[in-house]
């Protein structure tokens, strides 16, 4: 096993400069999610093709969440700058070629194409920050990498909205160039002090491609399930089999190899399990609140597009709660009850939303801030948790396992919310999403209060398996420097570990 070299420490100031580049960078993966979405409609009329644009999201989601993973791991054997350059690098061509499509399978494959690049920003992104900056003052950090998905959550709908209704769809992809450009500029001149894990790795791509064909499958059938085709389906159900079968073989694959894809270490530290799983949850039940709550505003308050969309912004606002944990864990040892009260917070609002679905608008906008700050609460706890209880040579593969299972928790969230909605107002697989869209489905003889209360109530169910897994997370000491080992666990055996490494 071979040890670190010493490496110079990174200044406080270097360290600002590195974190404005991955800032850069993850705005212009997180602008991505959100601008497409107000234009969807504009690029369906002006290919003639409706059927197919849920593929222009299912097709991101599949490529972005499949990698994830592979950019840890690549990025722990090659280094963070030449990772993270090739992923903006990617995600820019995916732009161009989504900008010059010719047709709407040319934009479905460009799509694509941006997800492969896209899917390693955020995790390398985690990974950087863990890498330059001590565990206790990483969640001020993360708090505020938060920032940049509330600009680009609250800002890109409406600037995707106005580009393609003022001048033309496709400059919602060029916008990406000169973004990535500059953001990758800023990677290669300020990554190059970041510390390197000189280890000897091997890249299990038998495990890598058996991971990847399992989530696939998977997605398909949370993505396809009662819109495209019937839950109960033979499609449906052939592609959970098949994700099943194939997971199972995954999971006998990393038993036997010698250097598995996803190490067995880090699956089986407690805080990676528990802490990832309230994670994922979590996070499930924003992204799911963030794509049904507008339909709520306009279904049962009767606002215009415009105006849901500004009616969503408090479920956004997780700055408030990043921003606390990030105190909290600066100054405090016990930071877990931060996220814990939060997400007690945010059941009960929940609750009274489940209660009283019909409520004023005004009370409704008012829980959706409790909501939104108790969710932005526990990203940085969980993160930076799980950064400090894995060997530093591990954190690359660790954010990118944690980043999987958090896509895979939001397409199930997602599903989950879709198909309660979906039940509830009476429409049918099918041309689904493109009824909802336009409108067109007749709720006048339907309680459309009550069925939302079914999608707050599911939203409750998630947030509470969050806080229980959050309970039963080890709150481990936070280290005032950056090592490369984490502390132990009281009950844990200790493993051989590299040599620290000089903390800057």
């Amino acid at each position: 096993m071979d040890g670190e070299k010493p490496r110079a420490p990174v200044s406080h100031a270097e360290v600002r400069t590195i974190f404005f580049g991955l800032m850069l960078a993850t705005f212009l993966a997180a602008l991505n999610q959100t601008i497409i979405a107000t234009a969807l409609p504009t690029m369906g009329r002006h290919f003639a093709d409706f059927e197919s644009l849920s593929w222009l999201v299912t097709a991101y989601l599949l490529t972005s969440t499949a990698v994830s993973t592979l950019y840890g791991k690549l990025s722990d054997i090659h280094g963070r700058r030449a990772m993270m350059l090739a992923a903006v690098g990617l995600f820019i061509a995916g732009s161009i070629v989504c900008a010059l499509a010719p047709n709407m399978t040319v934009l479905i494959l460009g799509r694509g194409l941006q997800g492969i690049g896209g899917g390693g920003i955020l995790p390398l992104a985690q990974a950087v920050i863990a890498d330059v900056v001590a565990p206790r003052e990483r969640g001020r950090y993360q708090a505020y990498m938060g920032v940049v998905w509330v600009t680009s959550g609250v800002g890109g709908p409406v600037l995707g909205g106005a580009l393609a209704e003022h001048f033309h769809w496709s400059l919602i992809f060029w916008i990406n160039v000169p973004l990535g450009l500059a953001a990758a500029f800023l990677c290669y001149r300020n990554l190059a002090r970041i510390p390197r894990n000189e280890r000897r790795h091997k890249l299990d791509i038998l495990g890598a491609v058996l991971m990847m064909a399992a989530a696939i499958p998977l997605l398909l059938a949370l993505t396809w399930g009662g819109t495209r085709f019937p839950w109960l389906s033979l499609q449906i159900v052939g592609l959970i089999a098949l994700s099943l079968v194939l997971s199972g073989v995954f999971a006998w694959h990393l038993m036997r190899a010698d250097e598995p894809f996803l190490p067995l270490t880090v699956l089986n530290n407690q805080v990676m399990r528990w802490g990832t799983a309230a994670a994922s949850f979590n996070m499930g039940t924003s992204i799911g609140l963030t794509i049904y709550v507008p339909l709520y505003f306009d279904l049962v308050h009767k606002l215009s597009a415009t105006e849901s969309g500004l009616a969503l912004i408090p479920i956004a606002l997780t700055t408030p709660g990043s921003l606390l944990a990030g105190r909290v864990m600066l100054y405090w040892k016990r930071y877990k009850w931060a996220p814990i009260v939060a997400l007690c917070c945010c059941i009960v609002a929940l609750g009274v939303l489940v209660w009283w679905p019909g409520m004023p608008l005004g009370y409704g906008i008012a829980l959706m801030c409790v909501i939104g700050t108790g969710i932005g609460v526990v990203y940085p706890v969980t993160t930076v948790s799980i950064q400090n209880a894995v060997p530093h040579y591990q954190v690359g593969v660790a954010m990118g396992a944690m980043n999987f299972f958090r896509a895979l928790a939001s397409a199930f969230a997602v599903a989950v919310m879709g198909a309660i909605v979906l039940a509830g107002l009476g429409a049918a697989p099918g041309r689904t999403g493109i009824a909802l869209m336009t409108g067109t489905v007749d709720t006048a003889s339907i309680d459309v209060a009550r069925v939302f209360g079914w999608v707050f109530l599911s939203a409750m169910i998630f947030l509470t398996i969050s806080l229980i897994c959050l309970i039963v997370m080890e709150e481990r000491p936070l280290r005032g420097g950056t090592s490369s080992e984490p502390p132990a666990s009281p009950a844990a055996t200790p493993t051989p570990v590299p040599p620290p490494a000089p903390a800057p």
